[in-house]
């Protein structure tokens, strides 16, 4: 058994949810001794680039957290400008792309998982997407971990799944079947001039938290599904590049739009690396709002 399945396969017994709160626990820790020592051995390990951030100091985050979401600095992530094409929403690399062949997902190689049950179990909420396609993007620790909007787009509703939390990589992506489907997970509903737009922000472990900017911190609630409407009476719209959420410690952001409603870039594979606010795919303008 090689390393990869060995990590995949231990994962299985663990408390996922327990680790994750311990975690979530000491990266909101403002002992500063406790804080400034955790950061700055992050910054050390993952190579985190800390000019681009709009506070460059690493003492001055109050905790973890506060770094982990660090804003950047304007400019640092200039938004595709072409109404026609799709940003990216996030820094990270595309784990899989493709289409949406019979209500299936592309995990990894030779791995596919039910888009109903990615989307919440329910088949009508799947249907417009059916024959349409995706796009899985992979946020590493050293990445920002602001996620931003990739068009312009009107939310209608949120339906927060839970779930285990495995380890998000390739290793568990390659030998934990369904992963995306299994793990917690905030699935948003939008309307977009390309049609409908699901943006699904995955957990996982030792993940500490999913926020919105509409409803403020996700996760960890009290775990069962909640489906929330977002039309009526003020409805959230939210603009290309504008923020919509953050990872408290990193994971997923998988966009899932219907058939013909986007063509992604030739060159976009398995590893790719992309950064917010670059241009994935061209949008078919066409599609009413």
């Amino acid at each position: 058994m090689n390393k990869a399945k060995l990590f995949a396969l231990s994962q299985y017994p663990l408390p996922h949810h327990l680790l994750s709160r311990i975690t979530g626990r000491l990266a909101e820790c403002r002992v500063v001794w406790l804080k400034n020592l955790l950061i700055t051995r992050f910054i050390k390990h993952f190579k985190v680039d800390m000019s681009e951030a709009e506070q460059e100091d690493p003492t001055a985050y109050g905790n973890f957290n506060e770094f982990f979401t660090r804003t950047l600095k304007e400019g640092a992530r200039p938004i595709a400008s072409d109404p026609t094409s799709l940003a990216s929403p996030a820094d990270g690399a595309i784990s899989e792309l493709g289409s949406l062949e019979h209500g299936r997902v592309l995990q990894a190689k030779g791995i596919h998982y039910s888009l109903t049950r990615l989307l919440g179990g329910d088949s009508e909420k799947a249907q417009p997407f059916m024959g349409g396609s995706f796009a899985t993007i992979y946020l590493s620790p050293k990445d920002y971990h602001r996620v931003h909007m990739p068009v312009d787009a009107t939310l209608r509703e949120t339906l927060y799944v839970p779930g285990r939390i495995f380890s998000v990589n390739q290793a568990t992506a390659n030998h934990v079947p369904g992963l995306f489907a299994r793990n917690e997970r905030l699935v948003c509903f939008f309307d977009t001039p390309a049609g409908p737009m699901a943006m699904i922000l995955v957990g996982a472990m030792i993940v500490a938290g999913i926020e919105t900017v509409w409803d403020g911190q996700v996760t960890p609630p009290v775990r069962k599904v909640e489906l929330k409407n977002f039309t009526d009476p003020q409805p959230v719209v939210l603009e290309k590049g504008e923020e919509m959420g953050r990872f408290k410690l990193g994971s997923t952001v998988i966009l899932v739009f219907g058939p013909d409603a986007v063509q992604w870039r030739e060159d976009l594979q398995n590893g790719t690396q992309v950064r917010l606010g670059e241009a994935l795919a061209t949008l078919d303008a066409t599609r009413p709002a």
